[in-house]
Protein backbone atom coordinates (compact mmCIF):
# COMPACT_ATOMS: atom_id res chain seq x y z
CA UNK A 1 0.00 0.00 0.00
CA UNK A 2 1.43 3.34 -1.06
CA UNK A 3 1.34 5.67 1.95
CA UNK A 4 1.99 8.77 -0.15
CA UNK A 5 5.00 9.83 1.90
CA UNK A 6 7.46 10.24 -0.96
CA UNK A 7 9.04 13.68 -0.77
CA UNK A 8 7.50 14.54 2.60
CA UNK A 9 9.78 16.22 5.13
CA UNK A 10 9.84 14.88 8.68
CA UNK A 11 11.52 15.78 11.96
CA UNK A 12 11.69 13.13 14.69
CA UNK A 13 12.94 14.01 18.15
CA UNK A 14 14.65 11.28 20.12
CA UNK A 15 15.43 9.81 16.72
CA UNK A 16 18.75 8.08 17.28
CA UNK A 17 17.61 4.96 19.13
CA UNK A 18 14.72 2.63 19.72
CA UNK A 19 11.31 3.91 18.75
CA UNK A 20 12.62 7.10 17.16
CA UNK A 21 15.14 5.26 15.02
CA UNK A 22 12.51 2.74 13.91
CA UNK A 23 10.22 5.61 12.94
CA UNK A 24 12.94 7.42 11.04
CA UNK A 25 13.85 4.25 9.18
CA UNK A 26 10.24 3.57 8.22
CA UNK A 27 9.56 7.11 7.00
CA UNK A 28 12.84 7.14 5.08
CA UNK A 29 11.99 3.80 3.48
CA UNK A 30 8.67 5.31 2.39
CA UNK A 31 10.53 8.06 0.53
CA UNK A 32 10.43 10.86 3.10
CA UNK A 33 13.29 13.24 3.79
CA UNK A 34 14.07 12.81 7.46
CA UNK A 35 15.73 14.87 10.16
CA UNK A 36 16.44 13.19 13.48
CA UNK A 37 17.40 14.95 16.68
CA UNK A 38 19.05 13.71 19.87
CA UNK A 39 21.61 14.93 22.38
CA UNK A 40 24.64 12.74 21.52
CA UNK A 41 26.03 14.28 18.33
CA UNK A 42 28.48 11.54 17.36
CA UNK A 43 25.98 8.74 17.85
CA UNK A 44 23.25 10.75 16.14
CA UNK A 45 25.32 11.37 13.02
CA UNK A 46 26.35 7.72 12.86
CA UNK A 47 22.70 6.63 13.00
CA UNK A 48 21.67 9.19 10.38
CA UNK A 49 24.34 7.82 8.03
CA UNK A 50 23.24 4.24 8.72
CA UNK A 51 19.58 5.00 7.98
CA UNK A 52 20.57 6.84 4.80
CA UNK A 53 22.68 3.88 3.67
CA UNK A 54 19.91 1.41 4.45
CA UNK A 55 17.07 3.33 2.77
CA UNK A 56 18.73 5.56 0.20
CA UNK A 57 16.96 8.54 1.74
CA UNK A 58 18.28 11.97 2.64
CA UNK A 59 18.72 11.88 6.43
CA UNK A 60 19.94 14.78 8.57
CA UNK A 61 21.15 14.58 12.16
CA UNK A 62 20.50 17.66 14.30
CA UNK A 63 22.10 17.54 17.77
CA UNK A 64 19.98 19.19 20.41
CA UNK A 65 18.12 18.97 23.70
CA UNK A 66 14.34 19.34 23.51
CA UNK A 67 14.25 20.85 27.01
CA UNK A 68 16.19 23.83 25.65
CA UNK A 69 13.95 26.34 23.86
CA UNK A 70 16.75 27.58 21.60
CA UNK A 71 17.55 24.02 20.54
CA UNK A 72 13.88 23.45 19.67
CA UNK A 73 13.93 26.52 17.44
CA UNK A 74 17.16 25.36 15.82
CA UNK A 75 15.78 21.87 15.11
CA UNK A 76 12.92 23.28 13.08
CA UNK A 77 15.08 25.91 11.38
CA UNK A 78 17.78 23.45 10.34
CA UNK A 79 15.22 21.00 8.98
CA UNK A 80 13.59 23.73 6.90
CA UNK A 81 16.93 25.10 5.74
CA UNK A 82 18.09 21.67 4.56
CA UNK A 83 14.91 20.35 2.99
CA UNK A 84 12.85 23.43 2.19
CA UNK A 85 9.91 22.92 4.53
CA UNK A 86 8.29 20.63 7.08
CA UNK A 87 5.35 18.25 6.72
CA UNK A 88 5.68 15.88 9.69
CA UNK A 89 6.71 16.41 13.31
CA UNK A 90 7.07 13.43 15.63
CA UNK A 91 7.44 14.53 19.25
CA UNK A 92 9.06 11.30 20.35
CA UNK A 93 11.73 12.36 22.86
CA UNK A 94 11.08 11.27 26.41
CA UNK A 95 11.99 8.81 29.13
CA UNK A 96 9.92 6.78 31.55
CA UNK A 97 9.67 8.18 35.07
CA UNK A 98 7.28 6.15 37.23
CA UNK A 99 7.27 6.72 40.99
CA UNK A 100 4.98 7.25 43.98
CA UNK A 101 3.99 10.82 44.80
CA UNK A 102 6.28 11.13 47.80
CA UNK A 103 9.25 10.01 45.72
CA UNK A 104 8.94 12.84 43.18
CA UNK A 105 10.64 16.14 44.02
CA UNK A 106 9.72 19.56 42.65
CA UNK A 107 12.79 19.34 40.44
CA UNK A 108 11.66 15.96 39.09
CA UNK A 109 8.25 17.41 38.24
CA UNK A 110 9.79 20.37 36.42
CA UNK A 111 12.24 18.19 34.50
CA UNK A 112 9.50 15.86 33.30
CA UNK A 113 7.21 18.73 32.37
CA UNK A 114 9.97 20.39 30.36
CA UNK A 115 10.81 17.13 28.58
CA UNK A 116 7.32 15.91 27.73
CA UNK A 117 5.08 18.97 27.62
CA UNK A 118 7.01 22.18 27.01
CA UNK A 119 9.22 20.51 24.37
CA UNK A 120 6.13 19.54 22.41
CA UNK A 121 4.59 22.98 22.87
CA UNK A 122 7.70 24.73 21.58
CA UNK A 123 8.29 22.39 18.66
CA UNK A 124 4.65 22.55 17.56
CA UNK A 125 4.68 26.34 17.81
CA UNK A 126 7.76 26.50 15.59
CA UNK A 127 6.61 23.81 13.15
CA UNK A 128 3.02 24.82 12.47
CA UNK A 129 3.74 28.00 10.45
CA UNK A 130 5.88 25.92 8.07
CA UNK A 131 3.12 23.31 7.76
CA UNK A 132 0.59 26.03 7.00
CA UNK A 133 2.86 27.31 4.23
CA UNK A 134 2.83 23.84 2.64
CA UNK A 135 -0.94 23.43 2.85
CA UNK A 136 -1.04 21.11 5.84
CA UNK A 137 0.91 18.61 7.86
CA UNK A 138 0.86 15.94 10.54
CA UNK A 139 2.01 15.99 14.15
CA UNK A 140 2.41 12.85 16.26
CA UNK A 141 2.74 13.01 20.03
CA UNK A 142 4.27 10.05 21.86
CA UNK A 143 2.28 9.08 24.94
CA UNK A 144 1.37 6.11 27.13
CA UNK A 145 -1.84 4.39 28.16
CA UNK A 146 -1.29 5.77 31.66
CA UNK A 147 -1.99 9.22 30.27
CA UNK A 148 -5.59 8.08 29.78
CA UNK A 149 -5.96 5.51 32.57
CA UNK A 150 -3.31 6.17 35.23
CA UNK A 151 -2.29 3.72 37.92
CA UNK A 152 -0.58 4.46 41.20
CA UNK A 153 3.17 4.72 40.99
CA UNK A 154 3.29 6.21 37.49
CA UNK A 155 4.12 9.79 38.44
CA UNK A 156 5.18 12.15 37.01
CA UNK A 157 4.89 10.53 33.57
CA UNK A 158 1.18 9.69 33.70
CA UNK A 159 0.36 13.32 34.48
CA UNK A 160 2.64 14.89 31.88
CA UNK A 161 1.47 12.43 29.24
CA UNK A 162 -2.13 13.34 30.10
CA UNK A 163 -1.19 16.96 29.42
CA UNK A 164 0.25 15.85 26.08
CA UNK A 165 -3.04 14.18 25.17
CA UNK A 166 -4.87 17.40 26.00
CA UNK A 167 -2.42 19.27 23.77
CA UNK A 168 -3.09 16.76 21.00
CA UNK A 169 -6.84 17.34 21.08
CA UNK A 170 -6.50 21.11 21.48
CA UNK A 171 -4.17 21.50 18.51
CA UNK A 172 -6.21 19.11 16.37
CA UNK A 173 -9.27 21.27 16.91
CA UNK A 174 -7.47 24.55 16.35
CA UNK A 175 -5.55 23.61 13.22
CA UNK A 176 -8.00 21.33 11.41
CA UNK A 177 -9.00 24.26 9.12
CA UNK A 178 -5.33 24.46 8.10
CA UNK A 179 -5.26 20.76 7.20
CA UNK A 180 -2.84 20.04 10.03
CA UNK A 181 -3.67 16.75 11.73
CA UNK A 182 -2.54 16.01 15.29
CA UNK A 183 -2.68 12.54 16.83
CA UNK A 184 -1.08 10.64 19.69
CA UNK A 185 0.27 7.12 20.00
CA UNK A 186 -0.03 5.56 23.45
CA UNK A 187 2.60 2.87 23.79
CA UNK A 188 2.82 -0.03 26.18
CA UNK A 189 5.77 -2.40 26.43
CA UNK A 190 7.90 -1.99 23.31
CA UNK A 191 11.52 -3.05 22.93
CA UNK A 192 13.82 -0.07 23.29
CA UNK A 193 17.19 1.05 24.60
CA UNK A 194 15.74 2.00 27.98
CA UNK A 195 14.84 -1.64 28.68
CA UNK A 196 18.35 -2.70 27.67
CA UNK A 197 19.69 -0.30 30.29
CA UNK A 198 17.27 -1.51 32.95
CA UNK A 199 18.22 -5.13 32.34
CA UNK A 200 21.79 -4.30 33.36
CA UNK A 201 23.98 -7.39 33.23
CA UNK A 202 21.01 -9.76 32.93
CA UNK A 203 19.80 -10.91 29.48
CA UNK A 204 17.24 -8.39 28.22
CA UNK A 205 15.19 -11.24 26.72
CA UNK A 206 14.56 -12.50 30.27
CA UNK A 207 13.19 -9.09 31.18
CA UNK A 208 11.00 -9.05 28.09
CA UNK A 209 9.63 -12.49 28.96
CA UNK A 210 8.57 -11.23 32.40
CA UNK A 211 7.01 -8.10 30.92
CA UNK A 212 5.10 -10.14 28.34
CA UNK A 213 3.14 -11.85 31.11
CA UNK A 214 1.27 -8.55 31.60
CA UNK A 215 0.42 -8.09 27.92
CA UNK A 216 -2.85 -9.59 26.60
CA UNK A 217 -1.19 -10.46 23.27
CA UNK A 218 1.53 -12.26 25.22
CA UNK A 219 4.60 -10.46 23.88
CA UNK A 220 6.55 -7.25 24.12
CA UNK A 221 6.13 -5.20 20.97
CA UNK A 222 8.84 -4.28 18.50
CA UNK A 223 10.04 -0.73 17.92
CA UNK A 224 8.84 -1.21 14.34
CA UNK A 225 5.26 -1.58 15.59
CA UNK A 226 5.45 2.05 16.71
CA UNK A 227 7.20 3.18 13.53
CA UNK A 228 4.51 1.56 11.40
CA UNK A 229 1.75 3.31 13.36
CA UNK A 230 3.47 6.68 12.98
CA UNK A 231 3.92 6.17 9.25
CA UNK A 232 0.25 5.33 8.78
CA UNK A 233 -1.06 8.26 10.81
CA UNK A 234 1.20 10.65 8.88
CA UNK A 235 0.22 9.21 5.52
CA UNK A 236 -2.25 9.98 2.77
CA UNK A 237 -4.20 6.92 3.94
CA UNK A 238 -5.09 8.64 7.23
CA UNK A 239 -6.20 12.10 6.12
CA UNK A 240 -9.53 11.83 7.98
CA UNK A 241 -7.93 10.95 11.31
CA UNK A 242 -7.12 13.75 13.74
CA UNK A 243 -7.46 14.50 17.43
CA UNK A 244 -7.27 10.88 18.49
CA UNK A 245 -4.94 8.58 20.40
CA UNK A 246 -4.07 5.09 19.21
CA UNK A 247 -3.01 2.40 21.68
CA UNK A 248 0.00 0.42 20.46
CA UNK A 249 0.32 -1.76 23.52
CA UNK A 250 -0.82 -5.33 22.82
CA UNK A 251 -4.13 -4.65 24.59
CA UNK A 252 -2.74 -3.40 27.92
CA UNK A 253 -4.60 -0.09 28.25
CA UNK A 254 -8.02 -0.63 29.90
CA UNK A 255 -9.65 2.20 27.94
CA UNK A 256 -10.01 2.95 24.24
Amino acid sequence: MDLGLTGKIALITGGSDGLGRATATRLAAEGAKVAISARRADHLNTVAAEIAAETGADVLGIPGDVTNSQDCTAMIAQTVDRFGGLDILVNNAGASAAYLLEQVSDSDWQTDFDLKVMAAVRLCREAIPHMKARGGGSIIQASIGGGKAPKGGQLPTSLTRAAGLNLTKSLAQQYAPDNIRVNAICIGFLKSAQWDRRAGDAPVDDLYAKMAANVPLGRVGEAEDYGDAVAFLCSERATYITGTSVNVDGGMCPVL
